[in-house]
């Protein structure tokens, strides 16, 4: 098969793999479509993975081609999105199902082969089912939309709550879409970006609801809109010190933050935020990955029930698409950010 192998840092190429044979539990993914996470450009080019050489991609859908020895289920010929999670279903947290927090967990294009290539072998525990109103493209954001997801869930916004999102990539773009999904009209959403703007307003948002923070002095817009409260539900959606210490000047008195972005920097308070946070009783929750258990509240079935009845589009933050062969094109946007972007995808069908 063609593959995107990596070697080492900044060291990726196009070439011919050894196709994946599934082993027992597993089964063979022909894949259809993957999309970039912003967390692979640090991953291939800065930082490196766990062990070299390493095909990268984790977000993707596909149909399955082969089981593994044993493997039930009657997977062959299914469309399907893929949990990249593989917890070790021992831990603590895995016994209670908590799979997300498992402590020796493995994980699809970081620390086994993933999608940036033709097939992957993936254990059957780990695959949802597609319905067939759902694209292949919507599904290979099934896992930044679970993501997204189950931040919304750890702080379950009310429609009376003032909402507001800090920071506007894949993720807070997402969770606007799904806090718009769940009945919140009170969001303010903070972004950087002409092109987030845009997007803001496609996913329905009143022009007035957006502040760029280039432009504007984003505290005093929240708190002029809010008339000095602040908003009661908060998302950190950036990863820095300075937006950390922000959202908590931005909540209000009992408050909830909710703290998704992967950090840039060490988080580091100053006297004065830290005793806000004690001061105005503030409640702050940290959100990591999505719950996949396979029972219909899961994160993945909340999200698989909407796109099915097409209650949100998350194909419209899809800003550049290329083929496999191509997708090199894509990560160099996503490094040099010569381009506006959201979500780059590959499809291959």
């Amino acid at each position: 098969m063609k593959a995107w192998m990596l070697y080492g840092i900044d060291d990726l190429r196009f070439e011919t793999a050894a196709k994946p044979e599934p082993k027992a539990g597993e089964v063979l993914v022909k894949v259809l479509a993957t999309s970039v996470c912003g967390s692979d450009i640090p991953r291939i080019y800065k930082n490196g993975t766990y062990s070299f050489p390493l095909i990268p991609g984790h977000e993707f859908s596909g149909v399955v081609e082969e089981t593994g020895p044993g493997t039930e289920g009657g997977w062959i010929g299914k469309r399907v999105g893929v949990f990249p999670l593989i917890p070790c279903k021992s831990c603590g947290p895995c016994r209670k199902k908590q799979y997300e927090m498992c402590r020796s967990y493995g994980y699809i294009g970081s620390r086994q082969n993933g999608s940036f290539a033709e097939y992957v072998a993936v254990p059957a525990d780990n695959l949802i089912e597609v319905p067939g109103n759902v694209s292949m493209q919507e599904a290979a954001m099934l896992e930044p939309m679970a993501v997204a997801v189950h931040a919304l869930r750890r702080v379950m916004p009310t429609p009376e709550d003032t909402v507001a999102v800090l920071g506007l990539g894949t993720i807070g773009m997402l969770l606007v879409m799904f806090l718009r999904e769940a009945g919140i009209k009170n969001m303010l959403v903070i972004g950087n970006k002409e092109f987030q703007r845009q997007a803001v307003l496609r996913a329905g948002l009143p022009e007035e609801c957006f502040c760029d923070s280039r432009m504007q002095n984003a505290e005093e817009w929240l708190l002029n809109r809010t008339k000095g409260a602040g908003a009661d539900v908060v998302f950190e959606c950036v990863g820095r010190n300075d937006t950390y210490a922000q959202v908590i000047r931005l909540t209000a008195p009992k408050g909830r933050i909710c703290l998704i972005g992967n950090p840039f920097t060490d988080m580091l308070l100053k006297r004065d935020v830290y005793w806000k946070i004690l001061r105005n009783q503030i409640t702050v929750t940290g959100s990591w990955n999505s719950t996949f258990t396979h029972e219909p509240d899961d994160d993945w079935h909340y999200i698989l029930e909407r796109l099915q009845q097409q209650k949100v589009a998350p194909g419209q933050l899809i800003s550049h698409r290329f083929s496999m062969e191509n997708l090199e094109q894509g990560l160099h946007i996503m490094r040099d950010k010569t381009e506006d972007y959201i979500k780059v995808m590959v499809s291959v069908s």
